[in-house]
């Protein structure tokens, strides 16, 4: 759903799927510092929403995904996964509960898909689930809200920072986004998902023997790490770029972003064998590695949350 905030001024729209929304407003660092400080807000209105309502709707997504959300509290923001039976990652989701229904949102394209699945798993259960498209996503460096659609252009409050801004910072807070850092092969270990979107200890759920199999027992086969790029080369590679080391190909990146103080940046997924000081080249581009998911995850060995930083 085109937002109208594209009518703007200076508006140039994102690449897809985020087409529907604005890349930049004419001064990407500027939207960058100001999103940094918290004197921005970004319009994420091709963001799918998902409503699910009825007495039984947190305990139900209890159990069905990989966050522990039947003692959620009235606005408080968490994330949660929807894996397949193998533990790989098919939905991720943002969400709030206010009391009465819980909002989630999703990536463009995925909302229906979750929603059969989740509709075939009611059962007898107090629930029902709806798209909200009513509602669309605002965000700011470190929050999410919902406002009604209809009325986006009256709920800024503050300047805007457009979508290649918001990207930067999360490039750099170290934070996978689904389609992008993953495939249909990606499991929560791989790209640092466990502690932010899995809890560990709430009990079953589909793809729960996966994770507590990799976390008591063994290795992620991947894992995602934060790539500071040559900054004499004048484009970035692009999503799906190989990832090369020794003259062999160990991974794929997965986003880039030219960042106001780091210059460019990338996230990718290369094999855990990778030893992190080795220099790798990124879409034929030199990169050097910072650690997020170490190789020897799993086997109860934790991510270290200073390597993140929090933004949604």
């Amino acid at each position: 759903m085109r937002s109208p905030l594209l009518d703007l001024p200076g508006a140039v729209a994102a690449d897809a799927p985020d087409s529907d929304v604005a890349a930049h407003y004419g001064d990407l660092f500027a939207e960058q510092r100001a999103l940094a400080k918290g004197e921005a807000v970004v319009d994420r209105s091709n963001r799918e929403v998902v409503r699910i309502t009825g007495a039984d709707r947190l305990k139900w997504l209890n159990d069905l995904t990989s966050q522990k959300l039947d003692t959620l509290r009235p606005g408080e923001w968490t994330e949660t996964l929807d894996l397949d039976l193998q533990g790989r990652v098919l939905h991720h989701l943002t969400l709030v509960d206010d009391g009465e229904t819980v909002l989630a949102h999703v990536e463009p394209g995925t909302a229906q898909s979750l929603i059969d699945y989740l509709d075939r798993m009611r059962f007898m259960l107090r629930v029902e689930v709806s798209r909200a498209d009513d509602l669309a996503v605002l965000s700011t460096a470190t929050e999410d809200f919902l406002v009604p659609r209809a009325d986006l252009a009256d709920h800024l409050g503050r300047p805007l920072a457009g979508l290649w801004a918001y990207e930067a910072l999360r490039i750099e807070a170290h934070r996978p986004r689904l389609g992008f850092e993953t495939d249909h092969k990606t499991i929560p270990h791989e790209v640092a998902w466990i502690g932010s979107a899995v809890h560990l200890t709430k009990g079953c759920y589909r793809g729960q023997e996966t994770v507590a199999r990799v976390h008591n027992l063994g290795h992620p086969p991947r894992r995602l790490v934060f790539l500071h790029l040559d900054g004499s080369v004048d484009t970035l590679p692009r999503h799906g770029a190989p990832v090369v080391f020794e003259n062999q190909e160990v991974g794929v990146v997965g986003s880039a972003a030219r960042h106001h103080e780091l210059g460019p940046i990338a996230l990718a997924v290369v094999k855990r064998t990778v030893p992190v000081d080795a220099p790798l080249l990124a879409g034929g581009v030199a990169a050097s590695q910072e650690v997020v998911v170490p190789p020897d995850a799993g086997r109860n060995v934790s991510i270290d949350p200073s390597l993140r930083r929090r933004i949604r």
